[in-house]
């Protein structure tokens, strides 16, 4: 069956191999975006230049029915009224792209179940924000499908604080850099070609109406084990500077975001449900693979010479100093 499929982004981290796969699908595939970015679309893709901020480029795609909509660039409230307002009675399934981290995170329960684990997050804005996308979304009369990813990679580095790019070259330069704890919390890695496999299959599928779900890999690494990693793509060693979370909240309270919301815990995911209704699926478990495109377009950045935000290096240079003095 042929769906005419609009993505809302379709170029970015986890989109892009979801695009190609709907068209490999057979469906008939439309992306809207800024036309910004350096990946071009698949071919057979049909671009749709806009902006989500400029409401007239927006309401154009409110003229007419969608099979399925996949929304990959809603982060606020605001903007998620603006999709109920735009594909309200136009579109056969919505699809929203949530995050994992919504999810509450617990010392005494690792493993995250849609039916079991709440939707809390007292610690990070960005997932409060996001649960309240979800809540809104499901109070409307949308047809709604709810997809929670968690880290999954592709273009960007994994990193416990969010430092991207930074962290690489911290390593480039054999400077330690900083990972909460101990580097024993296990964390899930997904590929974005793995995540895109069960996911197409939710389009059109009764079974996914009204549902959330997440899609991850069913492993996880330890912190240490990913910087590791990365540090062995990169031909260098590792210098790793264990500090507790609570002592890095202290340094940079929004911190208390990504880590006490997040990545502090350890998390694995039950990803039972999605296996019933989109089919059994499998991801890579060999970290190294994972981590061969995230270094392979860092590579490319690198050698773009594209500009690398590094404000936190002092900061970070004096954590690492004052945790290396203790005892000595």
């Amino acid at each position: 069956m042929t769906l005419n499929v609009l993505f809302v982004g379709g170029t970015g981290q986890i989109s892009l191999p979801c695009v190609e796969l709907a068209i490999a699908a057979g469906h008939k595939v439309s992306v809207f975006n800024r036309g910004q970015r350096a990946e071009p679309l698949p071919k057979g893709a049909i671009s749709i230049i806009g902006d989500m901020k400029d409401p007239q480029s927006y309401a154009q795609l409110g003229q007419q029915h969608w099979d399925v909509v996949n929304q990959f660039m809603v982060f606020t409230p605001e903007q998620m009224q603006q999709d109920i307002a735009t594909f309200s009675g136009k579109v056969g399934q919505y699809i929203f792209i949530s995050s994992a981290s919504v999810y509450q995170k617990h010392p005494f329960a690792y493993m995250t179940s849609e039916a079991t684990t709440p939707a809390v997050n007292p610690w990070w804005p960005y997932s409060q924000a996001k649960i309240a996308c979800e809540n809104l979304m499901k109070a409307s009369s949308l047809p709604w499908t709810n997809v929670r990813p968690s880290h999954t990679t592709r273009t960007g580095l994994p990193t416990m604080l969010n430092e991207g790019d930074s962290v690489a070259l911290r390593m480039l330069a054999g400077k330690p850099v900083l990972v909460a704890g101990d580097g024993t919390a296990i964390w899930t890695l997904t590929r974005s070609e793995d995540f895109a496999k069960p996911y197409v299959k939710l389009f059109a599928n009764p079974a996914a109406l009204k549902e959330d779900f997440h899609i991850t890999g069913d492993v996880g690494f330890t912190w240490d084990a990913i910087y590791m990693s990365i540090a062995k793509g990169l031909g260098v060693e590792a210098k790793l500077a264990h500090v507790p979370t609570d002592t890095l909240i202290r340094y940079k309270p929004d911190w208390a975001g990504p880590l006490l919301g997040d990545k502090t815990w350890t998390t694995l995911f039950d990803n039972s449900k999605i296996k019933r209704v989109a089919g059994d699926f499998s991801c890579e478990t060999d970290l190294d693979k994972i981590l061969v495109e995230p270094i392979r377009f860092l590579k490319q950045r690198l050698a773009a010479k594209t500009p690398v935000n590094q404000e936190l290096d002092p900061l970070i240079d004096r954590i690492c100093a004052e945790q290396a003095a203790l005892g000595a």
